[in-house]
């Protein structure tokens, strides 16, 4: 016998208005200098998805009203909080006086590989995600409280941003709850 798919409405989401009065997750996104507005609409939408507090986007990133980020978002933009900074490494510091850990989703030589890192329930996070090419800034690395790394067995160097920021809040998500 098959397994029914269900139906949107037997979902039971909720309204954009209701997802920004649920207690806060602890997690804020940073993402540094990525170029595609899809990749962008991406975030939104997997952020949405996590329940992100924030998404903080940097520098070049494409900012909403856009056709293309909300094409790959489907709404998400305007359920998840955002605001635009120009210099990703400003407001690394800035987020990290006001007490949250920043840690850079980045191959990195003193990474933590992902399924060994426990996040404390006791912190707020600001997860930095970096460039489609150039990954997360060095100086951004640098001023970092520390990076994570998914590990990767095939023959490729990195993931799309999108699919990394995905693995990153399923796990923190996991370990959070």
């Amino acid at each position: 016998m098959g397994d029914r798919k269900l139906l949107n409405i037997e979902l039971g989401r909720i309204s954009a208005a209701q997802y920004r009065e649920l207690p806060e997750s602890g997690l804020v996104l940073i993402l540094d200098n990525i170029r595609s507005a899809h990749n962008i609409g991406s975030a939104f939408r997997t952020a949405d998805a996590f329940k992100a507090d924030k998404i903080w986007l940097c520098g070049i990133c494409a900012l909403p009203p856009s056709a293309e980020i909300h094409k790959s978002a489907l709404g998400a933009e305007d359920s998840v909080p955002w605001e635009h900074a120009d210099d990703t490494l400003t407001l690394v510091r800035e987020l990290q006086r006001q007490g949250y850990t920043v840690l850079c989703a980045e191959q990195t030589e003193k990474a933590a590989e992902l399924q060994n890192f426990a996040p404390s329930a006791e912190r707020r996070y600001a997860l930095v995600f970096g460039n489609e090419v150039d990954g997360v800034r060095q100086d951004v690395v640098d001023a970092a409280d520390g990076s994570v790394v998914i590990p990767q067995y095939g023959t490729k160097h990195s993931l799309n941003v999108s699919v990394s920021i995905g693995i990153v809040l399923w796990h923190f998500s996991c370990r959070l709850k």
